[in-house]
């Protein structure tokens, strides 16, 4: 699939394929983030701790795989390096790609709350999306995100995305039909100044 596979870099945070051997440091992020990340995700029946065990993380991976192979997503584990050291802290995935004359995807990610607040999913985000608009050869990329979700909607607002719809009743999440916003960006958008990545490390500066 074009783009796919990947490893993708800025300082500490780092963007890569998740692998088998994931299984046990995925399941503690998820299981130490139920607070933090079950209101925001779709409903699934069963038990948070079941449903993000160890075991169920073959399930996942075997997804992610065939999902890859396909060219449909790109499955990126987000890691930190501190301390001479890589741990994995979220998750981020391009997906429901549509290539021919859309060319476009969907970006959902989430982070660890220990880490919430450094950069890192903004940074990631800005990396995929980068490299989505080049070697993933998509022209446009899309967020949807639930109004009360706002670290998340910080995201995307920080890093330029525009806002261009209200989804009613989008997502079956936590227990109820939810609506989001809709962001979007092209990669007309971002290439005069060098990449997202590039405006976010503007912004970062600027605010510093």
């Amino acid at each position: 699939a074009p783009g796919w596979p990947a490893v993708l870099v800025d300082g500490p945070v780092v963007l890569r394929p998740y692998r088998r051997s994931d299984a046990v440091a995925w399941s503690e992020v998820r299981r130490a983030n139920k607070s933090w990340l079950a209101p925001w995700e779709s409903s699934l029946p069963g038990d948070w701790d079941e449903l993000n065990s160890p075991a169920t993380f073959r399930w996942v991976y075997r997804d992610q795989q065939r999902s890859a192979r396909t060219g449909d997503g790109m499955p990126f584990a987000v890691c930190l390096r501190e301390d001479g050291r890589e741990r994995l802290v979220g998750h981020l995935n391009l997906g429901s790609i549509v290539r021919r004359a859309l060319c476009s995807g969907y970006a959902g990610y989430w982070v660890d709350h220990r880490v919430a607040g450094r950069g890192v999913i903004p940074t990631a985000l800005a990396l995929a999306v980068d490299h989505g608009f080049g070697p993933g050869g998509l022209h446009r990329i899309e967020v949807n995100i639930r109004p009360e979700n706002r670290p998340s909607r910080r995201v995307v607002e920080k890093l330029g995305f525009r806002e261009e719809a209200y989804h009613v009743r989008y997502m079956h999440i936590d227990g109820a039909w939810r609506d989001h916003i809709g962001y979007a960006m092209t990669s007309e958008e971002v290439a005069a100044e060098g990449g997202l990545l590039a405006r976010w490390h503007r912004v970062r500066a600027a605010t510093r």
